[in-house]
């Protein structure tokens, strides 16, 4: 709840009722700030945000938009959701059961078709320009969520493929303060010792265990002939990259000394539960995400790249479409709907708002090669948990899937939505590298506030 200046009380509720109907476009520019900051008041508008993204760019019309009945709708049987109405893949069973917790966004609409550049526009909301060097969404939200006195990064990403841009996923001008934990990069994490399984070393931070043989007395006591060198270094060499190494040092050593760490032990978790999940990175990973979000890490971002051995970049489908989004979609649905559950049954899923995306979609039309290629003019995001409306559907996409008919929405929109979602205020400015203030979400943005609980 909150007043205007004439003592005027109005719910967040009642508010997205008059936008939706036409009725505040008139309203002052302090409202987004009094929206977001009703609902971070709330109890149903904690903390914390998982984003799963789908490197490559998946194919709407094969996972939630699709088109039964037309040339270019494929092979694919839509099925019927816990909604009545909504239909999406059969390759999604679980989570159709799942889709009252869903707001399926079909009709996102933009321009970049590179990997790099749209990967880049998705994850930070602005496009690649100048000599700015935008945040990603991850650190964008850590800063605003954080807990200064917390064990575990506000941070953490894990599973991530870079190549296509290492920008998309740094803090940019936030600085290496709110830079990701990185775990897991393309499968790869820990030694793998023994009795550990290889799922469980790729989820392990790197380096935090003491060498075999050295017990944590004596770490500790090299760790103090190393301070004083470090101080001397940063002494004789100021600047970013000597404060950030400082940095980067300082919270490994927190890290390793603390309960927090505890976390990235899977093997604590019960078989069936894990099995579940799927035993593969992205099931781990979602699993993962869940003990960092059940110990207040505000921000986690777990990637689904490939299945079974597939290609680096799983949903880039020029070949096989058809073959390979099955595939992806089988860990994804296993992963994604387990993850669901596991916070719904933990009391965790009102406070944790949940991103599927990826940079763009996949061409309605068919190509030669029975793929779909980089399509950024009309395709599917998907919201969920908290602070969103569930068992929703936003916009809607021509019967071949060509164009946005109804509610295009904007990559500016989408990130607007996920912080109000998330009881952040969308207008609130950092000041970038270049030295100008930038909003977290362009000035343009536009809220879809019938996504919003």
């Amino acid at each position: 709840m909150f007043r205007s200046t004439r003592s005027l009380e109005m719910t967040r509720r009642q508010w997205l009722q008059l936008a939706a109907a036409g009725v505040a476009v008139g309203a002052p520019a302090g409202w987004m700030k009094a929206l977001a900051a009703d609902a971070a008041s709330s109890p149903q508008r904690k903390r914390s945000c998982i984003l799963l993204w789908m490197n490559g760019g998946p194919s709407q019309m094969d996972t939630f938009d699709l088109k039964p009945g037309h040339a270019n709708g494929g092979p694919y049987k839509a099925i019927q959701t816990s909604v009545p109405g909504i239909r999406i893949s059969e390759h999604l069973p679980k989570l159709a059961q799942l889709a009252d917790h869903l707001a399926l966004v079909r009709s996102m609409s933009t321009k970049e078709g590179d990997h790099g550049r749209a990967s880049y526009f998705l994850r930070t909301g602005y496009p690649p320009q100048g000599q700015v060097q935008y945040p990603t969404l991850g650190s964008l939200v850590a800063k605003e969520l954080a807990d200064e006195g917390a064990e575990l990064p506000s941070f953490v990403s894990i599973g991530p493929f870079r190549f296509l841009n290492q920008a998309a996923y740094g803090p940019g001008f936030l600085g290496h303060e709110y830079a990701p934990l990185i775990v897991g990069e393309n499968g790869r994490g820990q030694v793998v010792r023994p009795g550990m399984n290889p799922e469980d070393a790729a989820l392990r931070v790197k380096d935090l265990d003491a060498p075999d043989g050295i017990d944590r007395r004596t770490a500790d006591a090299r760790l103090g002939l190393l301070n004083p060198l470090n101080a001397e270094f940063i002494d004789s060499h100021p600047g970013g990259p000597a404060e950030a190494h400082r940095s980067a040092f300082e919270h490994a050593i927190k890290l390793m000394r603390s309960e927090g760490v505890k976390a990235f032990h899977l093997d604590t978790e019960p078989a069936p539960l894990r099995d579940a999940y799927g035993r593969n990175p992205f099931g781990q990973g979602c699993l993962l995400a869940r003990r960092l979000i059940e110990r207040g890490v505000p921000f986690v971002e777990v990637t689904l790249n490939s299945a079974n051995g597939m290609q680096a970049v799983g949903w880039d489908t020029h070949q096989q479409n058809f073959e390979q989004v099955k595939r992806l979609s089988e860990v994804l649905d296993a992963g994604w709907s387990t993850l669901l559950r596991d916070l719904q049954q933990r009391g965790l899923l009102e406070s944790t708002t949940i991103v599927w995306m990826g940079e763009f979609g996949r061409t309605p039309k068919i190509n030669a090669n029975a793929g779909r290629d980089h399509f950024p003019n009309a395709w599917t995001a998907v919201l969920g948990g908290g602070g969103i409306k569930g068992g929703s559907v936003i916009g809607r996409t021509s019967a071949d899937g060509n164009t946005v008919e109804e509610r295009a929405v904007t990559v500016p929109d989408f990130i607007a939505t996920v912080c109000m979602a998330l009881g952040i205020d969308p207008k609130i400015q950092n000041i970038s590298n270049v030295g100008r203030p930038i909003r977290i979400a362009d000035p343009a943005a536009k809220p879809i506030t019938e996504a919003l609980a």
